[in-house]
């Protein structure tokens, strides 16, 4: 069997079975509407320092039962970028969710190697539906993209940027961010929405986080 054309990189805590299962669900559904069958990606999902749920038994699905990481998720993400065959990443998290529209807007961009497209934010940030804002300025810049918004190339990812630094600890996320968009040769900027940002909000109450009980979701990212 080939190597996949995506690879889906998700950490987990491993409490929120029922958001992880939507995201899963979520990524089934992206896949059919593209018109490609489950060799085309694999989900890897990496349970931090448990053996978390499974909600979902599905080819692409790999869950990696892995030791306690204690930096928001970092040490995670680059294990699974290391365990991964895609030809190209997504960050994805377990409470994100795909559109139905993901996977054919990334197989418009065949020569990218750091796609940006659009997300919906407004479970979380009300005034913010959408990320990027498309207002003139860098798009990659702080508060104003998320990793899901990506698709990257596995060239860029693995061999020119060297996986995911914890670098920034909680803010790694953008730092990671800004290394790839420095190393990378093409970028090219899509409007569609490929994703959702905190899809499965409420649904594993237990394991919200404080700033996912306010309402007003006033963390910033």
């Amino acid at each position: 069997m080939g190597a996949p054309l995506f690879s889906l990189i998700t950490p987990s805590r491993g409490d929120r079975p029922l958001a992880l299962g939507q995201a899963v669900d979520s990524v089934a559904a992206a896949l059919d509407s593209a018109g490609l069958d489950a060799s085309a990606v694999e989900m890897l999902v990496g349970f931090d320092g448990v053996r978390g749920q499974r909600p979902r038994d599905l080819p692409f699905l790999r869950y990696l039962d892995l030791p306690r990481d204690g930096d928001y998720g970092n040490k995670i993400r680059d294990t699974l970028l290391r365990a991964s065959r895609g030809a190209r990443f997504i960050f994805f998290d377990d409470d994100n969710a795909l559109t139905p529209a993901a996977f054919s807007t990334y197989l418009a961009h065949p020569g990218a190697d750091m796609l940006i497209c659009r997300i919906d934010t407004s479970r979380a940030f009300p005034d913010t539906p959408l990320l990027p804002r498309l207002d003139g300025q860098e798009v990659v810049r702080q508060a104003n993209i998320d990793p899901l918004c990506l698709c990257l190339a596995r060239t860029l990812v693995l061999d020119r940027c060297n996986g995911w630094t914890s670098q920034g600890g909680y803010e790694a996320d953008f730092v990671n961010m800004a290394r790839y968009r420095r190393r990378a040769r093409q970028v090219e900027l899509d409007q569609t929405v490929v994703g959702v940002y905190d899809a499965g909000r409420g649904l594993d109450a237990a394991a919200m986080q404080p700033w996912q009980q306010n309402a007003r979701g006033a963390r910033s990212i």
